[in-house]
């Protein structure tokens, strides 16, 4: 089955020397850093009171209740439509619309979509209109406002949950496996939302919170004042608040797609994966996930002992600079997956229930894999993990100015040294190293 062979390359479908990409990887960041430590000496990013306001009729369809609405209206219809299939189509998964949607359309086409549009799933998430339908008549929640305690952590949980499904459950693709995913995550947030209310969505649905992280470098953004505005994307990502558990949900995407590159190398396949089964997946996975997480922690721990910081609020200071690298991974391990594989959706879309319909003309194509040449993949990839690691040096420099301004610049070195240990491992495990 294909639909999960994310197309993230080996080490052939590299056009230069992979120790040459890794050095010159490594480089980049230490470069960097070398010219920040040199003229970058104060704040220079805007904060959440910058940006230049776009037209009035955006403002007003941003603020719209009743586009809202429709938007959320529209993508039920659609995740009732997948369900369907699930349940009633082919039984073939690679003849199934549901697991297309789902694994490539949906989960990686929320990237594109944040990065340019903004935080898209939390206007359009379909469960937020279902938990207002529910609630009518049911009174006020009776745990409002207890949620600001757990902070992002329940979306780092949910977020792990889907995962491992997508990477470690040998029947992921199984079209009754998705119908069970769908309806259970429904029931799940549903029935949390009606005690905590709707608040529950933007720190607990996995896929809104994964959109607004990825929002964070997005040049659409919001300022104070509640206007929609155009500004760098640096200043996006430095404006939005750093909550409890954001460190969380970026180990998280980094370290699922550390398994994920490492779930397809040799050594793996051959030695611990060799069983393929259940367990050796799940422990690969929290064993990537921890080692993300101990390396964000001492970095950011020694860096913030260096700059004489208090200890306890460190990972969640820099959680902003892991965002970009987040993004990097993302686009580097499913850039080809949505160019290729995402044309499986629209091909199958046309007879969803396997009818012999062809309702929009695309039944009878085939995948073009000349859409998109190794090569090109290849430099999508090292720019997207090099680019991402270069950009978190930056915010984090840019952070480090402001909480600490009279500390030495060089106080950030060990939280540096593991984003090059970062850039080093993510190359290599892309390529099969």
């Amino acid at each position: 089955m294909t639909v999960l062979a994310h197309g993230v390359g080996s080490r052939t479908d590299l056009p230069l020397p992979l120790g040459l990409a890794l050095y010159g990887a490594g480089a980049a960041i230490l470069v960097s850093f070398t010219v920040l430590l040199l003229f970058w000496r104060r704040p220079r990013l805007g904060d959440a009171t910058s940006g230049h306001p776009l037209p009035p009729w955006v403002q007003r369809a941003a603020d719209s209740t009743v586009l809202r609405r429709c938007l959320q209206a529209a993508a039920l219809a659609v995740a009732v439509l997948v369900l369907l299939v699930a349940l009633a189509g082919p039984r073939d998964p690679a003849d199934n619309l549901a697991p297309w949607v789902l694994y490539v359309t949906f989960w990686v086409g929320l990237v594109p979509a944040s990065l340019l549009l903004g935080p898209v799933w939390r206007v359009a998430n379909p469960l937020r209109l279902l938990a207002r339908g529910l609630r009518v008549g049911a009174g006020p929640p009776r745990g409002a406002g207890r949620l600001p305690e757990l902070g992002l952590w329940p979306a780092a949980a949910s977020l792990l949950a889907f995962v491992w499904l997508e990477l470690v459950y040998p029947d992921r693709s199984e079209p009754a496996t998705v119908a069970v995913f769908l309806l259970g995550y429904a029931v799940v947030h549903l029935a949390a939302a009606a005690w905590f209310g709707e608040e529950w969505f933007a720190r607990a649905d996995g896929f809104e919170v994964y959109s607004t992280v990825l929002a964070r470098l997005s040049p659409v953004g919001r300022r104070d004042d509640g206007a929609v505005v155009v500004r760098s994307p640096l200043t996006t990502a430095t404006a939005a608040p750093d909550a409890a558990g954001l460190a969380a949900v970026v180990v998280v995407l980094l370290g699922s797609t550390g398994f994920d590159g490492l779930s397809r190398t040799v050594w793996w396949q051959a030695g611990p994966g060799a069983a393929d089964d259940t367990l050796s997946g799940t422990l690969g996975l929290a064993a990537c996930t921890g080692l993300v997480a101990v390396l964000y922690l001492l970095g950011t721990r020694l860096s913030g002992r260096l700059g004489r910081l208090p200890l306890r609020p460190q990972p969640r200071l820099y959680a902003a600079s892991v965002v970009p690298i987040a993004i990097g991974y993302t686009v580097a391990h499913y850039f080809s997956l949505l160019v290729l594989d995402g044309q499986r959706t629209w091909i199958l879309a046309s007879d969803p229930l396997g009818t012999g319909a062809d309702l929009f003309g695309t039944a009878g194509n085939v995948v073009d894999l000349r859409a998109v040449g190794p090569d090109l993949i290849a430099y999508v990839q090292v720019a997207a993990v090099v680019l991402g690691h270069v950009v978190g040096v930056v915010l984090a420099h840019e952070k480090a100015m402001r909480v600490a301004p009279r500390a030495p610049a060089s106080d950030q070195l060990p939280l540096v040294v593991v984003m090059v240990l970062f850039t080093v491992a993510g190359l290599g495990l892309l390529f099969g190293f």
